[in-house]
């Protein structure tokens, strides 16, 4: 037996000691068991702290960083000063053995009047007691178990008793923690009102514009603030916004621009970067074994506002982890345990998100190489999901924002060897979203990257050129874009050969553009040289001399030739023989065609060939495609003109319903949608006999120059409503 400060007379006979001690002194009421972290400086008063007053069992949870244990300790802290409340136990709970440890030991100071011996008994048996304590008993306790680490270690550890309360602090999300008589608080970081007012205490010196994009920066996650803070308080040299370029600088870490472990505030225990390095660990450590930290590490490259799931089960994923898709959902479960991401099926565009700070602590880790080798692997898979026609808007923007955010935080990886094809592919979806002026800086951007990196003779640097034009000539911008191809098609000619399939795509969309700036007469002519090159060089049959036709007949009708309609007919006699009546391009013809009938004077024709095509494109594209829903726009135009104009406005309203649900307010088609109902809403009303349809362009674009292999269907004609 252990003897204290020399307590107690002993006797014996010099082999045998008798020590007897003095009683156990009584338990004074209240008892405090533990010591209490300090409450942060300038902490913040967060909603939590309402929901957390209000359970009786509350388990809160949340990535590391977030201040669970603060939010605890002020709880506690508040609690702790309250003389009403009789017992206030507060554990260190990152093992079991510590959790039974913290028991005991207040077993030992509420029992002693019950059970005097109760200090010399096993830790689990003094454990047991306390827990049966306090299932029982009338007075008022609270038991907080801070950072529990495993969810096990809590088994057969809760007490239950109107008269108390436990609060859990973890990281964990198990199910196992979630019951009827216990709430669990995921919490999040902080609004952006506290980490301004949490800023602004902590750096009084610095403009609270500055603070309030830092906050952003840095995720408004607490600790981050926290230690950013310290920093910055460190160094009065250190501007925010000099700050702000440290943490942007790629070439730095984030422990490189975070205090040291010596410097942390308010009694930190580790830096934001090792904060979570054990939590990775044990996500690591749960079935299926040693997936978790390699999935993290591509999931570390995307966009922390979220990914679809698709994207992390795509083929090329599943080949580089080695496992199949059930394995990579059991894997997310793992880091969602964890805290590390966030699953949110009810987004299922943005079903996996993942806080950026702690993607850039996990892209520290990579090796550059690695790295490089990784990018290339999520940008294979973004286009692997990437839909041909994107009906889903939400999904689309999605993926274009995980492409931004793959090539920023690993450049210049997707340029090595050259231009990944994901690079051209986002901006391409930015203009076919409608955001014709976005695609235009983002290939412009573009371009200037290509031509630092590869040269501006490299077929990436003319290929992000040509969309510049491209998208320019869209936005109206038809001088520029005349302009741009010009050069190009020399360019092209000079690096490629003039016969080069690339050269005789520009030379197509020079043509359409001097079309459209108003030169037909010119650009007639230059469809019929290049209808001429393309038969010499890729015969008769080839979809790209097909476009040539089409374009070449579109153009004349423009110009007021109306025999081109025939031309129309046996072009879309050729398409059906070569490439099959389903396919896309065969689509486009048939649309022109019945647009050009209905211009002709043959409204009921163009009507029945709308709706003929209308099912088809339903058939094979689906209900949403842009081209089914231009399609229906068609067809309730023409049968305006055949007198059904109420009937027809009715549909041109359901059509723009769908396009803005498909397509969003910003795209194109439904500025010509809205027209197209307000000129025939003027029609009925006043029921003059204006032409209110807008009817097609025969010029065709066709978009893209070969990169990794990969290129846009060429010769697509542009249907009505498509200008």
């Amino acid at each position: 037996m252990e003897v204290h400060h020399n307590l107690g007379a002993q006797v014996g006979n010099h082999n045998t000691q008798h020590i007897n001690l003095p009683p156990s002194p009584p338990v004074v009421w209240p008892v405090r068991v533990g010591v209490l972290p300090p409450v942060a400086d300038r902490y913040q008063h967060r909603e939590a702290e309402t929901q957390l007053a209000e359970a009786s069992a509350v388990v809160l949870s949340g990535l590391g960083g977030v201040g669970k244990s603060q939010l605890a300790a002020r709880h506690a802290q508040a609690v702790w000063r309250d003389e009403s409340v009789d017992l206030v136990v507060w554990i260190a709970a990152a093992t079991r053995a510590a959790i039974v440890s913290g028991y005991a030991d207040a077993a030992s100071r509420v029992l002693r009047d019950v059970d005097p011996g109760i200090g010399r008994r096993a830790p689990e048996d003094a454990a047991t007691a306390l827990l049966t304590w306090l299932s029982s008993t009338s007075r008022r306790w609270l038991i907080v178990l801070d950072d529990l680490q495993d969810p096990v270690d809590l088994r057969g550890m809760w007490p239950q008793n109107p008269s108390g309360r436990v609060v859990v602090t973890t990281r964990r999300r198990d199910a196992v923690l979630a019951r009827g008589d216990r709430r669990v608080i995921e919490v999040g970081v902080f609004t952006e009102a506290e980490s301004l007012a949490y800023l602004i205490s902590k750096l009084p010196s610095h403009d609270a514009e500055h603070l309030r994009v830092l906050a952003e920066d840095l995720g408004h996650l607490p600790l981050a603030l926290a230690q950013a803070a310290a920093f910055i308080a460190d160094k009065p040299l250190l501007t925010v916004a000099a700050y702000r370029d440290r943490l942007t600088d790629r070439r730095r870490t984030l422990s490189q621009v975070m205090p040291e472990e010596a410097e942390l505030p308010d009694e930190h225990q580790a830096t934001i970067a090792a904060t979570w390095s054990l939590s990775i660990e044990r996500a690591d450590a749960l079935r299926p074994e040693g997936l978790a930290r390699p999935l993290l590490e591509i999931i570390s490259l995307l966009d922390p506002a979220g990914v679809p799931v698709s994207v992390l089960t795509s083929a090329v994923v599943l080949a580089h982890l080695e496992v199949d898709a059930d394995a990579v959902g059991d894997a997310l479960g793992c880091l969602h345990r964890l805290s590390l991401v966030t699953l949110d099926p009810a987004q299922p565009e943005r079903a996996v998100q993942a806080h950026a700070l702690l993607q850039r602590a996990v892209r520290d880790t990579i090796e550059p190489e690695r790295r490089t080798h990784l990018a290339h692997i999520a940008a294979d898979a973004l286009l692997l999901v990437w839909p041909p026609f994107e009906t889903n808007s939400s999904l689309a923007r999605a993926l274009r924002s995980s492409a931004a955010v793959l090539h920023t935080g690993t450049a210049p990886a997707l340029w090595e060897p050259q231009g990944h094809a994901v690079l051209f592919h986002a901006g391409k979806s930015m203009g076919k979203a409608g955001l014709l002026a976005d695609a235009i800086d983002y290939f412009r951007d573009l371009g200037r990257q290509a031509e630092h990196h590869l040269g501006p003779d490299h077929r990436d640097s003319l290929h992000a050129r040509h969309e510049v034009a491209f998208w320019g000539g869209r936005a109206g911008h038809h001088a520029e874009a005349v302009a741009e191809y010009e050069r190009l098609v020399e360019d092209c000619a000079r690096l490629l050969g003039r016969d080069h399939r690339d050269t005789l795509t520009i030379r197509n969309n020079l043509a359409a553009r001097r079309a459209e700036a108003g030169d037909r007469t010119g650009a007639i002519t230059e469809f019929e040289r290049l209808l001429a090159d393309r038969l010499q060089v890729l015969g008769p049959d080839h979809p790209e001399t097909l476009a040539a036709r089409l374009n070449l007949a579109g153009w004349r009708a423009e110009a007021g030739d109306r025999t081109a309609i025939a031309e129309f007919e046996q072009v879309l006699a050729d398409h059906l023989r070569t490439v099959g009546p389903d396919h896309p391009q065969t689509f486009d013809v048939r649309h022109n065609l019945a647009g050009w009938r209905g211009r002709a004077g043959d409204h009921a024709k163009a009507a029945a060939e709308f709706g003929q095509l209308l099912a088809d494109r339903r058939r094979v594209l689906g209900p949403d495609h842009p081209d089914t829903l231009i399609t229906r726009y068609n067809l309730a135009c023409w049968r305006a003109e055949l007198g059904a104009v109420s009937a027809a406005i009715t549909e041109l309203r359901a059509v723009l319903a769908d396009q803005l649900r498909v397509l969003g307010p910003d795209h194109p088609q439904v500025s010509v949608i809205l027209a197209g109902i307000a000129s025939w809403e003027a029609r009925a009303s006043s029921d003059l006999a204006e032409d209110g349809f807008e009817g097609e362009f025969g010029g065709a674009d066709e978009l893209g120059v070969a990169t990794q292999g990969g290129r846009d269907d060429a010769g697509a004609a542009d249907g009505a409503g498509h200008q």
